[in-house]
């Protein structure tokens, strides 16, 4: 059913597609059966013309004038990106973001394990967080191999994002979530997600400055900038 994967697919649409089973599993736990483009376009504030188009990259879900089987559909968005299987992380940084991340839910129901943690602080390694012993980051190379770890989360200062990166490169990780606030060097190969608060932030701020202080800025152009913008 899915479209020819040798066809390049836009980012943006990628990014799109959690935000569309995101809200297909809430419709699932309402218990509805069928959603409109229509409706899936209101809740996302994004036209039905564009939805139709992100799926269309995958193949023929919807029937016209009946919507889409919600849950079909969240387990066939849940398949193409690659949710339907268990995926395993290491963290890199045990500081107050570390431990933070370590000490959050929400992965685990998602398919994501975070099964090792490392650090460079001597200092560091050895203690126990949760079920994890902090391991310094000169074994993660054979921990990768060992475990399968297929995602690194680096959590530590920028002045050491670059040295940690080019370990799980060599390792044979290719996709890294880095919350440095760095410009990392990646070959074409390796995929890297940034999260930056602080320029998120800074991105709200040029709205606010823009509105008096008692005018809200609309949700939808806060919420997901340039996610839902109409060519891909």
């Amino acid at each position: 059913m899915w479209a020819d994967q040798s066809e390049v697919i836009p980012e943006v649409v990628i990014l799109r597609l959690p935000l569309y089973a995101r809200t297909l599993a809430v419709l699932a736990y309402e218990g509805r059966e069928l959603v409109s483009s229509q409706e899936l376009g209101e809740r996302l504030h994004v036209t039905p013309a564009q939805i139709r188009k992100d799926l269309s990259y995958f193949g023929r879900f919807g029937k016209q004038g009946r919507g889409y089987n919600v849950r079909r559909l969240l387990q066939e968005l849940r398949q193409i990106l690659g949710l339907d299987r268990e995926w395993v992380m290491a963290l890199i940084g045990v500081g107050r973001l570390g431990r933070a991340i370590l000490g959050y839910s929400g992965f685990a129901p998602e398919g994501f394990r975070v099964s090792a943690a490392f650090d460079l602080d001597a200092g560091e390694v050895g203690k126990r967080i949760g079920p994890l012993v902090v391991q310094h980051v000169n074994e993660l190379a054979e921990a990768v191999q060992r475990l399968g770890i297929r995602i690194g989360i680096v959590a530590v200062p920028a002045s050491a994002a670059q040295r940690v990166v080019d370990i799980l490169v060599n390792a044979g990780v290719r996709a890294i979530l880095n919350y440095a606030p760095a410009d990392l060097r990646v070959p074409s190969d390796v995929l890297v997600r940034e999260i930056d608060p602080v320029t998120a932030l800074q991105s709200l701020t040029y709205y606010l400055k823009l509105q008096p202080t008692e005018q809200l800025v609309p949700l939808q152009m806060l919420s997901a900038p340039g996610l839902f913008r109409t060519e891909p």
